[in-house]
């Protein structure tokens, strides 16, 4: 299990995203599951992360083999996988979106540029909708309709974080940033590291944001499909994804000179928003 002081990180980790984690709406039960998840995606995106780069592919397999472990009914090793035990069998998580998130790891090893949109859409297939596909199973709501619609949510919020952290991603050596538009638009890897961002990549920025945005509202009906605490949580993430791409236009998008976050104020009226929608049925 995990020590209180890795906790203690992981849950500083939380506070930093763009959308509440696991909101204090949520009674215990749901919020200590949900970071648990949270735990376990941070963890492999660290590991991808951090270190020298084949020691990062070592600790990668390691955690693959751990979910082979934990899937085939054997005590896993790492505490972040420990620590996902208890969800995975009460919530009846499946293997394939967490394989999914290893795989990403790997993939941020060898692929560091994307070509097109849709090159990086396939990349969030990885890194970010398992995630989503996770979240419902939390919940008992993982039905084909509101995976479909989760893609859209989690892309949206992938997007939106690249566009926050154009600067940090590229000193990683990794710029998610479609070639395509930057070529659009007369951009190169200097404009990546300066003090501010010139017009020609602002410019990029927005439309990275405003695709983010219209697939956002593509997933709308997500949380009106759902009720209850799933329907809380998930209003929560998609109000997140607004307040962020709000913000980002606020501030010119403009990501180099400081660091662009949601304010709390927007992102409790889109959660509000959301939640007195009317529901929705799905199937």
């Amino acid at each position: 299990m995990l020590s209180g002081d890795v906790r203690d990180a992981v849950a500083v980790k939380a506070r930093r995203e763009n959308f509440p984690v696991a909101s204090c709406l949520l009674p215990r039960r749901y919020r200590c599951r949900l970071m648990a998840v949270y735990g376990f995606a941070r963890f492999v995106d660290d590991v991808g992360d951090e270190g020298e780069p084949g020691d990062r592919l070592r600790r990668l397999d390691a955690v693959d083999a751990d979910l082979i472990r934990l899937y085939a009914g054997r005590t896993p090793r790492l505490p972040v996988v420990q620590e996902l035990a208890r969800t995975v069998r009460l919530c009846s998580i499946p293997a394939e979106p967490l394989h999914r998130l290893v795989e990403a790891g790997r993939r941020d090893q060898t692929v560091t540029r994307y070509d097109t949109f849709d090159d990086l859409l396939t990349y969030c297939e990885l890194s970010a909708n398992p995630v989503g596909h996770v979240v419902l199973h939390v919940f008992g709501a993982a039905v084909p309709a509101r995976l479909a619609l989760s893609d859209q949510v989690c892309s949206a919020l992938q997007i939106i974080e690249h566009c926050q952290d154009v600067a940090e991603d590229f000193a990683r050596g990794r710029v998610y940033l479609p070639a395509e538009d930057l070529r659009r638009f007369g951009c190169g890897d200097g404009d990546l590291v300066e003090a501010a961002a010139p017009a020609r990549l602002r410019h990029v920025i927005a439309l990275q944001a405003g695709r983010a945005m219209r697939m956002l509202e593509a997933g709308d009906p997500l949380a009106a499909s759902l009720s209850g605490f799933a329907r809380a949580a998930v209003a929560g993430y998609v109000a997140g994804g607004r307040a962020a791409g709000a913000a980002l236009g606020r501030a010119g998008h403009e990501v180099l000179g400081h660091a662009v976050r949601p304010r709390t104020s927007r992102l409790l009226l889109e959660w509000s928003r959301i939640l007195v929608r009317r529901s929705e049925a799905i199937r």
